[in-house]
């Protein structure tokens, strides 16, 4: 099982899933060209692609949805809310290319399971996907959290014990507080409805590695009010001087690129 990001920040966003040539995409937030450029920058085909999972309808997670959707010929997975205020923004779809959703479903092989996130939109979704159990192989879990004000139950019900997580490190509280942004966009923000600073990831985190988690990519950064160098030093900084900083020494934390492709990362069996 592997995954990526293939562009991550309010600029757009699009997180990759698969298993051997079988693909899902979970949300397409720039254009379809870009993204099938990001695409073919890590050797992999779009042909493989056999879905777009949609998380909500913000314009940065679904901006290129419809145009790929239409050019690839695969359809689109969201909950019925979603639907309901997106389809403007998709252009046309076929009927078999329109699939609602509920709490969990397959795509591409893989076994998806949504949970609310707390967001400023219709509905919100972070996911949990997992290689269905198979005789002989373990099994593995990539959790996915973007756009979310706060840590929920939800969350950590879900995400503790995933293998991996591409996981939202939004905002500097300091850098946010000091910047430009006029006031009620930085309340809105810091809100419950907004962003996660990147303190409340690390807290998050705390609670959601176990020893079988062998990766985390920091994502969603914003552009203005927070770099990777301080999302980085902030999360290492709390999971290092935490009681099991021994269990965190080693494990692999990085950040998402903002308009090019992570590398493949690939789970260990």
């Amino acid at each position: 099982m592997h995954f990526t990001t293939l562009a991550s920040g309010s600029s757009g966003n699009a997180i990759l899933v698969g298993e051997n040539n079988r693909h899902l995409l979970v949300d397409c937030g720039i254009s379809g060209k870009s993204l099938l450029h990001n695409l073919s920058q890590i050797h992999l085909s779009c042909s493989d692609i056999e879905g777009i999972v949609v998380t909500h309808e913000h314009v940065d997670h679904i901006r290129g949805v419809g145009i790929l959707a239409r050019k690839l010929k695969v359809p689109i997975y969201a909950t019925a809310g979603l639907w309901n205020v997106m389809s403007h923004s998709l252009g046309k779809i076929e009927e078999g290319q329109r699939i609602e959703v509920q709490e969990s479903f397959s795509c591409a092989g893989l076994d998806v399971l949504l949970y609310p996130t707390s967001h400023d939109s219709r509905e919100s979704y972070g996911l949990k996907v997992s290689r269905p159990k198979q005789k002989n192989k373990r099994d593995l879990a990539v959790g996915i959290a973007t756009d979310s004000g706060m840590i929920t139950e939800e969350m950590h019900r879900h995400l503790k014990g995933c293998d991996a997580f591409v996981v939202e490190a939004n905002y500097d509280d300091e850098r946010l507080q000091n910047g430009p942004y006029p006031a009620y966009l930085k309340r809105r923000i810091r809100g419950k409805y907004g962003h996660l600073e990147n303190k409340q990831l690390a807290e998050g985190l705390l609670e959601w590695i176990k020893e079988n988690t062998q990766r985390v990519v920091l994502a969603h950064l914003s552009q203005e009010n927070n770099t990777p160098e301080i999302a980085l030093a902030t999360v290492l900084g709390i999971l290092r001087d935490s009681k099991r900083s021994k269990e965190y020494s080693k494990l692999p934390v990085d950040v998402a690129p903002r308009h090019s492709p992570h590398e493949l990362i690939r789970l260990m069996e």
